[in-house]
C-alpha cells in the first residue's frame, strides 16, 4: 500500500507539471500594461500635437479696428451746428425751440453772390442778410466784426431779407476785402467757436468777372438807367441798357491783376481750410441746377425749389462787350488764361 501510494505519487509528479508563481505573472502582466500604456500615450499625444498646431496656425486673432480720425472728421463735418438764439428785440414764440444754423457766403465783388443770395432768401427759411459789412465802420477792427457778427446770428439784424423767429438758417455773404483776410485768424476762431458754415462763392472765368466790375464801375458814375445806378438788374431792357458799355481792358496788367484774384481765392480757402466749408463757382450754379440742393443739404434746410428775379447783363460771348477785344485775345493767347476767351455758358 505504501508502494502504491509512491507510485500514484510519482504518476503524479510525472503527469502534473509543478505550478508558476503567481507573483511572475502579475510581474508580466503589469509590464505589459505598462508597455502598452506607454504606446498608446505616445501615439495619441503625438496626434493631439499635431491637430494642436494645426488649430494654432489656423487661428487668427482679429483686433477691433480703431476708428478712423479723418472719417469721424468727414462725418462731423458734414452736420452743421445747431443754435437756438435768444434774440433781444424780439421774442421767437413758437419757434423758440426750433434750431438755427450759422452761415456765411465768402465771396468777391462781381462773382455772383448777389444772384446767389437771392436764391437763398426765396427759401422760406433761410435769412440772408446782404453785404454787411460793406460800411467801413462795421470793420474797422475785430472788435467792431465780433459785434455785428454777434447781432446777426442772434437774430436781432433786420432788412427785407430777415425772416426772424420763421429762420432755420441765418447769414450773410461777406466780401475778401472787406476786413475778412486781414482778421481770418480771429475770424476762423470765431466760425469754429460758433460752428459758422461757410459757402466759397467764386467765378472760374476771371475775365468776365473783370469786364463785370469795369462796367459796374463805370455805371457807378455815369448811372445809366435814368440817373440811377444799379448793380443788379430784373429786366432784359435794362441789362441791355447797362451791356452797352464796353470798357477797355488794360493789357499791361491783365496777366497780373488775373493772377492776383486767382491768388486772393487759393488763400481764402486755405486761411478757412479748419472751418466747415464748401466751395461753389458761379458757372456751375448757372449749369447745374442740382448744385443749390447740395447747398441746402450742406446748410441743413429742407429742399426747395429756389427762384431769382435778377437777370443776367452780360450774356453771351465776351467779344461783344469788350473795345479792344482783339488786343486782349493777344494778349491771353499762349498763356495758362487762354480759356478765358471762350464762352463758358
Amino acid at each position: 500500500m505504501a508502494e502504491y501510494m509512491c507510485l500514484f505519487h510519482k504518476d503524479t509528479l510525472i503527469i502534473k507539471s509543478p505550478k508558476k508563481s503567481p507573483l511572475f505573472l502579475r510581474t508580466v502582466v503589469f509590464l505589459f500594461a505598462v508597455v502598452c500604456g506607454i504606446y498608446v500615450c505616445t501615439v495619441c499625444l503625438k496626434q493631439l500635437t499635431t491637430v494642436t498646431k494645426v488649430q494654432f496656425q489656423n487661428f487668427q486673432v482679429i483686433e477691433n479696428p480703431t476708428p478712423d480720425s479723418n472719417i469721424i472728421e468727414q462725418i462731423e463735418a458734414q452736420i452743421p451746428s445747431l443754435h437756438y438764439p435768444k434774440p433781444e428785440t424780439f421774442s421767437r414764440g413758437e419757434c423758440t425751440q426750433n434750431p438755427v444754423r450759422f452761415f456765411s457766403i465768402l465771396s468777391m465783388q462781381r462773382s455772383g453772390s448777389g444772384w446767389f443770395e437771392t436764391l437763398l432768401n426765396s427759401h422760406i427759411n433761410i435769412s440772408s442778410n446782404g453785404e454787411i459789412f460793406f460800411p467801413v465802420d462795421r470793420r474797422k477792427n475785430i472788435s467792431t466784426i465780433i459785434q455785428t457778427l454777434d447781432r446777426v446770428y442772434s437774430l436781432d439784424w433786420f432788412n427785407s431779407a430777415s425772416k426772424n423767429e420763421c429762420s432755420a438758417a441765418v447769414g450773410f455773404k461777406w466780401m475778401l476785402n472787406q476786413g475778412l483776410m486781414v482778421n481770418h485768424k480771429e475770424i476762423v476762431e470765431y466760425f469754429n467757436h460758433w460752428g459758422v458754415s461757410v459757402v466759397f462763392l467764386f467765378r472760374r472765368n476771371l475775365l468776365r468777372r473783370m469786364v463785370s466790375l469795369l462796367a459796374n464801375s463805370y455805371d457807378r458814375y455815369a448811372k445809366l438807367l435814368n440817373g440811377t445806378h444799379k448793380s443788379h438788374v430784373h429786366s432784359q431792357e435794362e441789362a441791355a441798357a447797362l451791356s452797352r458799355y464796353k470798357p477797355i481792358i488794360n493789357l499791361t496788367s491783365l496777366i497780373s491783376d488775373l493772377k492776383e484774384v486767382e491768388m486772393d481765392a487759393v488763400k481764402a480757402i486755405k486761411y478757412f481750410n479748419s472751418t466747415r466749408h464748401m466751395v461753389l463757382y458761379y458757372e456751375d450754379l448757372i449749369t447745374n441746377n442740382t448744385k443749390l440742393e447740395d447747398v441746402q443739404e450742406f446748410l441743413g434746410i429742407p429742399k426747395m425749389e429756389l427762384t431769382s428775379r435778377q437777370v443776367k447783363i452780360h450774356k453771351g460771348p465776351l467779344s461783344d462787350f469788350v473795345k479792344n477785344w482783339d488786343d486782349v485775345v493777344k494778349t491771353l493767347n499762349g498763356t495758362q488764361y487762354v480759356n478765358f476767351l471762350e464762352a463758358d455758358y
